[in-house]
């Protein structure tokens, strides 16, 4: 069964799916099962940590120290409400800079969540 916000991925073709509704059966792509990509819990010791300046009690801003090259980069970052009913996710060409801006008046928290090329998927949650 899939869950909803689970990433997979191809192994053969490297095509990377959301799931954004719940359901049954198995995701396939070119015939193999997607790999579901497990999710990392970022630290201050490695590149996928979120650095989260609150600018004010809305608008925030999130950074990593991750480097943007074509061979290793962070394809897309995303800032989730706790609850999972607000996503503000912004994509990422190799060489932008990994950061991101966002408003969030979220009363019960939020989490940024980030899909690397190589090293896949990290929260901070």
């Amino acid at each position: 069964m899939t869950k909803k916000m689970e990433i997979y991925k191809c192994d053969v073709c490297s095509n990377v799916v959301e799931v954004v509704h719940e359901g049954e059966g198995t995701l396939v792509c070119c015939n193999e099962n997607m790999k579901l990509m497990s999710e990392h819990i970022a630290s201050e010791n490695n590149p996928h940590y979120a650095h989260i300046e609150h600018i004010d009690d809305v608008e925030k801003k999130v950074t990593f120290t991750h480097g943007a090259t074509i061979e290793h980069h962070i394809e897309f970052i995303e800032a989730i409400s706790n609850d999972g009913i607000y996503i503000k996710r912004k994509y990422l060409k190799e060489t932008d800079k990994p950061e991101m801006s966002f408003k969030c008046n979220c009363k019960e928290g939020f989490y940024i969540r980030i899909y690397c090329n190589i090293d896949g998927v990290w929260t901070t949650k």
